[in-house]
């Protein structure tokens, strides 16, 4: 059997197939700069393991009150390790991406002071933290303050209209890695760095979160190694490599991570309680892969640029731009192509495939989402995986692929989907 007649068994027709390969073969020198970050960042990820004395013990977990986890406790030296920070918190009990910033602003505010996000509108699941959508529990409702700096036209900081919205109110800044449902730019760790320097240069009390949900690993530094106080993430995102099946993590200072760890548990606990239940060895071996991991979902991103570009959709970015996270955005304008190409992804899915997604509302979400995710871990977007919203300009943003393999079939397969639906022709 020769390649193409395992994919032929897959579904994915001559035609589908050759023009793939096409694209692939001029590919080889951006895949190659993926895998020699990875090596930069697995060797950054093994010297911490090495450092912080990493040992079997660490793999067991706890019970109960959790007290003395020297697997839990070590695991956050090794965070606070690999992303240069004073401390970290790295949690099963928390529960996803946005509770991790929920945990990091709720902790770090108290009523009187503003919150300003200088990345224009955060994150649509955050709009009911902040309060911007009325919402039981929000930030609005215990008297905390909001304001937006947008992007310029060209998708950069707009400098100045940050130095006008901050007030001597204002406690904490922040700043989004990653597009979200947007059609800028992810952001470099080199551009956090400019504008968190200038930011510095206005108040350097101010405490500056950076979002970092799908960048870590992408680049060799981390927003952290720039001045931001608190770096936050999920682990079923990048950094637990496909494996970890929960959690989240906070990296910044001694004060906010403290602060944060009296949040999720309580005062006078803080971060002495928060038992592990034999999970350790799935966030270690899944950090410990993570920076290979990662570089198989950018060799992803690139390759459905490539298609998508060349088919004349709009991609973000392009086939050729650097990369500073793994989601590739495609605009379809029209809700067809939406549908149809989230199926194929679902389709081509190791858990679920025979399942039709269909649009619904999301808790979080302000209009209908539709999502293909037939992964491993509930929602792990590490793993091949697709959503957008049922709204105008119909994009999807595609991310994750644990192999190379299989990030490519997933590929192929929503093309293959929307040469068969009509809406491709070759």
């Amino acid at each position: 059997m020769d390649r193409y007649d395992a994919y032929q068994k897959m579904g994915i027709n001559r035609k589908v197939y050759d023009f793939c390969e096409e694209l692939i073969s001029g590919l080889s020198d951006r895949f190659g700069k993926f895998d020699e970050m990875a090596e930069i960042n697995q060797m950054k990820v093994l010297d911490a393991f090495r450092r912080e004395q990493v040992q079997e013990a660490c793999l067991m977990g706890t019970s109960g009150y959790g007290y003395n986890d020297l697997g839990r406790d070590t695991l956050e030296r090794v965070y606070a390790d690999i992303f240069h920070t004073e401390d970290a918190l790295v949690r099963p009990q928390i529960t996803c991406g946005t509770h991790a910033l929920a945990l990091a602003l709720m902790s770090n505010l108290r009523p009187g002071d503003y919150m300003l996000s200088v990345s224009g509108r955060p994150y649509d699941t955050l709009e009911e933290v902040i309060g911007i959508r009325d919402s039981m529990g929000s930030l609005k409702e215990y008297g905390i303050g909001y304001d937006e700096v947008l992007l310029k036209a060209d998708g950069s900081f707009d400098l100045n209209g940050i130095k006008e919205k901050i007030r001597p109110e204002t406690k904490l800044v922040a700043i989004q890695r990653s597009k979200g449902y947007s059609d800028r730019r992810s952001f470099s760790v080199e551009q956090i760095g400019e504008c968190i320097s200038f930011i510095r240069s206005i108040g350097k009390e101010l405490i500056i979160m950076v979002d970092n949900c799908y960048g870590e690993f992408v680049e060799e530094l981390e927003p952290s190694d720039v001045g931001a106080d608190m770096t936050v993430g999920s682990l079923i995102k990048n950094p637990g490599g496909g494996l970890a099946p929960a959690g989240g993590y906070i990296a910044g200072t001694s004060v906010c991570i403290e602060n944060a760890a009296r949040r999720l548990t309580s005062p006078g606990l803080g971060r002495e309680v928060g038992a592990t239940l034999g999970i350790m060895r799935d966030f270690y071996q899944g950090l410990f892969l993570s920076p290979v991991v990662t570089a198989a979902a950018l060799k992803g991103a690139v390759f459905a640029a490539s298609i998508y570009e060349k088919l004349g959709f709009d991609v973000l970015p392009s086939s050729e731009e650097e990369r500073y996270d793994i989601i590739q955005a495609v605009t379809f304008h029209r809700e067809d192509a939406l549908v149809s190409f989230c199926r194929g992804i679902q389709a081509a899915s190791p858990v679920d495939s025979h399942v039709v997604p269909e649009a619904w509302d999301m808790p979080g979400y302000d209009s209908k989402v539709i999502m293909a995710a037939g992964s491993f871990i509930s929602g792990s977007s590490i793993e091949l995986s697709a959503d957008g919203p049922l709204r105008e300009p119909y994009s999807v943003y595609f991310q994750g692929g644990l192999t190379w393999p299989h990030a490519r079939f997933g590929i192929m397969n929503s093309l293959q989907y929307l040469v068969n639906d009509g809406i491709v022709n070759l």
